[in-house]
């Protein structure tokens, strides 16, 4: 038996062991799910916004189950998993007339937070369709944005909780391996950002990264209880050259030094990736 196991930067001790198997004795008629509720419970395992951990949780259980550490009781429901299996967004029919016109001219520009709102599958589809990596659900803390100007979408940004290693980012900022688990969820990763194709307005990336610098940590704290101090992003070098996340208008990005690093392959668009951060 290991003297401790490591999950999701937590460390569980031999008498977590031991306190997990009582838990499991005292309540023999619980299922798996209501298990890691009790064990939230217990150990006051929450998220920023107060809600429970357990699907973390369950996640941790299941690891101590398979290395014969506890017993679990039998899978009551397998239910289909909708990050593997998952209805692609349908198109939807929406103006596509050629909008090219100086920036000036196409203001007022509205970024709207669109997540668990009825535009959010408008979001979805448009990712769906014209983004290069298609649309993708996003896992843990997100909120997706809609740009909307002259009554019509024009743009799409997509926020998601940060990756958890990042040795660019992580030596940009200084922090050791404490300081990052404990803070890494004020930070926010640019997962999609996408212009439709038929807008050609000078500036606009720019521009719509600076607002929404100036807005994420405020909306990311009415959602999920907490600000978000720095942002990320990343470029294809070999699709783009990374001009707009140089210099957005209104907050100054800062290309982090070392950045450039290869990733794991997540289609086959992946290369190499230029990561650029705002604190």
């Amino acid at each position: 038996m290991a003297s401790e196991w490591r999950y999701r930067g937590r460390v569980v001790t031999a008498d977590d062991v031991t306190s997990i198997r009582q838990l499991i004795t005292e309540n023999p008629g619980a299922s798996r799910r209501r298990l890691s509720e009790k064990l939230c419970e217990v150990w006051q395992w929450k998220q920023a916004n107060g809600a429970l951990r357990d699907m973390v949780c369950r996640g941790l259980l299941l690891m101590l189950h398979r290395a014969g550490e506890i017993e679990l009781p039998p899978v009551r429901f397998k239910t289909l998993n909708p990050f593997v299996v998952r209805a692609t967004p349908p198109p939807m029919l929406i103006d596509t007339t050629p909008i090219a016109v100086a920036l000036k001219e196409l203001r007022p520009i509205e970024l709207q937070q669109v997540r668990r709102t009825g535009d959010e599958p408008l979001f979805n589809s448009l990712m769906e369709q014209y983004h290069y990596l298609k649309y993708e659900q996003p896992v843990g803390e997100q909120l997706k944005y809609l740009a909307w100007a002259q009554g019509r979408p024009i743009a799409c940004l997509a926020w998601s909780s940060a990756p958890r290693h990042l040795g660019s980012r992580d030596r940009y900022i200084g922090w050791n391996a404490e300081a990052r688990r404990r803070n890494i969820h004020f930070i926010a990763y640019n997962t999609r950002f996408l212009i439709l194709p038929w807008v050609r307005v000078p500036h606009l990336a720019s521009h719509l990264l600076g607002r929404m610098a100036a807005i994420l940590s405020d909306d990311w704290d009415r959602m999920y209880s907490h600000p978000i101090y720095f942002a990320e992003t990343f470029i294809d070098p070999g699709r783009f050259r990374g001009t707009v996340t140089g210099r957005p208008t209104g907050n100054c990005s800062v290309s982090l030094p070392g950045a450039a690093r290869t990733i794991r392959p997540i289609s086959p668009t992946s290369r190499s990736r230029k990561s650029s951060a705002c604190p």
